[in-house]
């Protein structure tokens, strides 16, 4: 498994504002989606490409394109929907599924609520969007559902990790043959006792959308 912590002063500015806990859900929405996209720059650094021949205006050339079949971002709700619009800037031919995953604040277990995915996924490059990779037990089983259904290789893309929550996808995934990449803004501290990550941002759903 890789991970990417993506270092660049633009990141690092809009992280600064998204911690702030006086950022209101407006701003907070909007530097979301600009993180997103620039951390979706970095993530698709090996999307499969195809070469094509067009022609210029001045003459005939060859160039990339997206191969098929086309990746499909996978946005885990209700906080990964607020990724969505900032990735598919980046990526809009990409087909879009969803997972409705909850994390149990007992247990800090994840389950499956609903999903809305291709039944084949074999030969697709996933894009995962989460925006906290906190324990890991959410992307663990968001990759195990994606490799279930064919998924031959797994990207996530968060605004923030935890170590914790890095070792456990290491763990989880040690012996997979297939290949995985986090990409992150920044790698933060810690886990506290309620398994949030320090220092954080706090809950990214309530601060996206408002406490429901």
């Amino acid at each position: 498994m890789k991970v990417h912590v993506a270092n660049h002063p633009l990141i690092s500015h809009k992280l600064t504002h998204l911690r702030d806990k006086g950022t209101d859900s407006p701003t907070f929405r909007r530097l979301v989606e600009e993180l997103v996209t620039l951390l979706a720059y970095e993530a698709t650094r090996d999307v499969r490409t195809t070469e094509v021949t067009v022609e210029t205006p001045v003459t005939q050339t060859t160039g990339l394109i997206m191969a098929q079949p086309r990746p499909v971002v996978v946005p885990i709700l209700r906080a990964g929907l607020g990724m969505l619009e900032g990735m598919t800037k980046l990526l809009p031919t990409a087909e879009v599924g969803f997972l409705g995953m909850v994390r149990d604040e007992t247990t800090l277990q994840a389950s499956t609520y609903a999903n809305r995915l291709p039944e084949d996924l074999a030969g697709r490059q996933c894009f995962v969007l989460d925006p906290m990779l906190a324990t890991g037990g959410t992307l663990v089983a968001a990759f195990n559902f994606l490799i279930e259904r064919g998924a031959t290789e797994i990207t996530a893309i968060c605004i923030l990790a935890a170590p914790e929550g890095i070792d456990v996808l290491e763990k989880a995934f040690t012996n997979s043959n297939i290949p995985i990449t986090i990409v992150t803004g920044a790698l933060d501290e810690k886990l506290n006792e309620h398994g949030y990550i320090v220092p954080g941002l706090g809950d990214a759903g309530d601060r996206l959308y408002g406490v429901v």
